[in-house]
């Protein structure tokens, strides 16, 4: 794997829910910069409540307010750079509208510097969806309305969990279970397949992606005996990749393909549906997953879960993937600059 040098620029970090866990995390970043090597980063809006949030963990982060991200890497070893004045009251455990409206608003400015170029990557803090969609948030999640701010087809904004252990992306996602089989195509297979195998080499700096692909029934079917899909979808899909020159393998039974002796023949997992990616993902790694899109412009990660508004505030929420979002966020941002350089 390609080492990654520090991008040129700092990285974006939107808010989230300002109610949620979001703020102290991000602060707790901050705090933790030197131990984790981590490259200079900026928050969008939030200054007074993430000082708030800082201390009712115990953790004295001075809060320094800039005008252009170009400013973020100077103060960052001494301060957290905060873009903007825009602010609220911290009150943790206690989301409404306000703090939506906030978290939209930080949401939209740190997509436009990084879509404009002004920040290396954009890394989001969590939300709560249903809040959002009390002030005018139209897209599913944030990964939708990142692909729109790229202008990118959605079919190319390509979600993928990664871990220390693990590489998953489901191919379908936030959908009943009853839809999975009549959403999954060779089609959608295999151009997902070709976006993932570009992103690990471009973005994680692996020159040969493995990528394992897994059945959608039990026992890939068994020979029809559980579903045809896999052999009549899956498996050619699969055929097709390897034909454009991708390492793929499957159909593979996924209830055996994450075990230990498996998980180092691949180096991501095409997961049919949204629970079969997840569920190994976050049982290996549930305090250091990242969500990252795939197949955009630009780099956008975030922390693989939630707003954890029943802990907000009470310095229970660890920081492990908060922080390795950040740092993938960095690396990737970091190996494309890399790329661009080497080509001109």
């Amino acid at each position: 794997m390609a080492h990654a040098p520090a991008p040129t620029r700092p990285l974006a970090v939107s808010l989230g829910d300002p109610a949620g866990v979001g703020p102290e995390l991000l602060a707790t970043a901050w705090a933790a910069r030197e131990v984790h090597g981590l490259a200079p980063f900026f928050a969008v809006f939030g200054g007074e409540l993430i000082a708030q949030a800082s201390a009712r963990r115990g953790l004295h982060v001075p809060i320094r307010r800039i005008d252009h991200p170009s400013e973020a890497a100077a103060v960052f070893a001494e301060a957290l750079p905060v873009l903007g004045d825009a602010d609220l009251p911290y009150a943790p455990g206690q989301p409404d509208r306000a703090g939506a409206a906030l978290a939209l608003a930080s949401l939209e400015q740190a997509a436009a510097l990084a879509v404009d170029g002004d920040a290396a990557a954009l890394v989001t803090g969590p939300v709560a969806k249903g809040r959002l969609a009390e002030v005018g948030f139209a897209h599913p999640g944030q990964t939708e309305f990142v692909a729109a701010a790229c202008e990118a087809d959605p079919a190319d904004a390509v979600m993928m969990l990664a871990g220390p252990s693990l590489r998953t992306v489901p191919l379908t996602v936030h959908v009943a279970l009853s839809q999975v089989p009549a959403l999954i195509t060779r089609e959608l297979i295999e151009r997902r397949g070709a976006i993932v195998a570009r992103a690990l080499s471009r973005d994680f700096g692996i020159a040969a992606p493995r990528l394992a692909v897994t059945a959608l029934n039990p026992h890939g079917g068994e020979g029809g005996l559980f579903g045809d899909e896999d052999q009549r979808i899956v498996a050619p899909a699969v055929a097709a990749l390897q034909a454009a020159g991708i390492d793929a393998e499957g159909p593979h039974a996924a209830d055996a393909l994450f075990a230990p002796h498996n998980r180092h023949t691949f180096d991501a997992a095409l997961c049919m549906y949204h629970d079969q990616a997840l569920i190994p993902i976050k049982a290996l790694d549930f305090e250091s997953g990242v969500n990252i899109t795939l197949g955009l412009k630009i780099v956008r990660t975030s922390p693989d879960h939630g707003t954890a508004f029943a802990i907000a505030g009470k310095a229970a929420a660890d920081p492990g993937a908060t922080i390795a979002a950040i740092r993938m966020a960095a690396e990737c941002a970091g190996r494309r600059e890399m790329s661009r350089s080497a080509a001109v």
